[in-house]
């Protein structure tokens, strides 16, 4: 793709994204994610149901009648995506990729946050780390990430998702908002890693999958590449067992990852290609915010 393409393509996404984070996210991003802690704001006069732990002995003193100190919401946080681009990933059936879904998801959260005037931060994964763009405020920073979303192409076509989670919060020292975008196909357990970052860390889940990893269609005799090893096979979908065992390997694979989810703490979305993500992100947001 050449760059004229991929100006084209970063405004596309831009448009789209931007606008949809403008309308609908915003509001939900700042009651969800909220800031690490309180700073101090101003003081004023004492009144009643204030909580006495915040009085201003200085300033009561010099003015000879109870002051209270005001806090509010640090709003700054650091939001980092960890975006998997693996071989599984370049997949898809229904209008688009798997990877370009992902695209747009980042580039939604990406807009959300810096209208919230937090930093922005992404780690590309395969089986190892492919890129770390370090987390930044702004406009600028934003395109960038899109314009590596679109071009990027990885060194490996495999998954380590524990590898990627370990190496976040080694590289990221203050407590951070993530995003784990990914299809989590991975024959590796990313338990253990994910449970301990979970601690130190706000992680949310978002899983891509296209219509056909979860069910075949009747097309007869088809050759089939597994996208991150290379094998190659033939597979006769016109056999209803075949399918059957093809659906039931899709909910057996999906219902491990959602269990392990679960365990770690980590919420979830399922989102897939040519389906709107609007109402999976905001039902998301929704959940966590009726429990903040």
């Amino acid at each position: 793709m050449d760059a004229s393409e991929i100006v084209k393509k970063v405004r596309k996404i831009e448009i789209k994204t931007r606008g949809l984070s403008n309308q609908i996210f915003s509001g939900e991003y700042h009651s969800v994610f909220k800031g690490r802690g309180m700073s101090f704001s101003e003081v004023r006069e004492y009144q009643y149901g204030d909580d006495i732990r915040n009085i201003d002995w200085n300033v009561t003193a010099r003015m000879n009648h109870p002051y209270v100190k005001i806090f509010e919401e640090e709003r700054e946080l650091t939001v980092m995506l960890l975006i998997d681009v693996s071989g599984s990933n370049s997949f898809g059936t229904q209008k688009q990729l798997k990877e370009e879904l992902i695209t747009e998801v980042s580039a939604v959260l990406s807009f959300s946050a810096i209208q919230n005037n937090d930093k922005v931060g992404v780690i590309f994964f395969s089986d190892k780390i492919e890129k770390f763009i370090p987390p930044k405020k702004g406009r600028t920073h934003i395109l960038r990430i899109i314009r590596e979303l679109i071009d990027f192409r990885a060194d490996s076509h495999q998954t380590d998702i524990a590898h990627a989670v370990k190496y976040f919060s080694n590289v990221i020292k203050k407590r951070s908002t993530a995003f784990i975008l990914s299809d989590f196909i991975d024959d590796k357990s990313f338990e253990n890693a994910l449970k301990i970052a979970n601690k130190k860390h706000d992680i949310m889940a978002l899983q891509v999958f296209d219509k056909r990893e979860k069910e075949l269609p009747n097309v007869g005799l088809t050759r089939m590449r597994d996208a991150e090893s290379g094998d190659v096979m033939w597979v006769d979908t016109s056999d209803k067992r075949t399918r059957e065992r093809y659906a039931n390997h899709f909910i057996r694979e999906n219902r491990v990852v959602q269990e392990t989810l679960k365990k770690c703490g980590v919420d979830m979305a399922k989102l897939e290609t040519g389906i709107d993500y609007v109402r999976p992100l905001m039902n998301l947001f929704k959940k966590r915010g009726a429990r903040a």
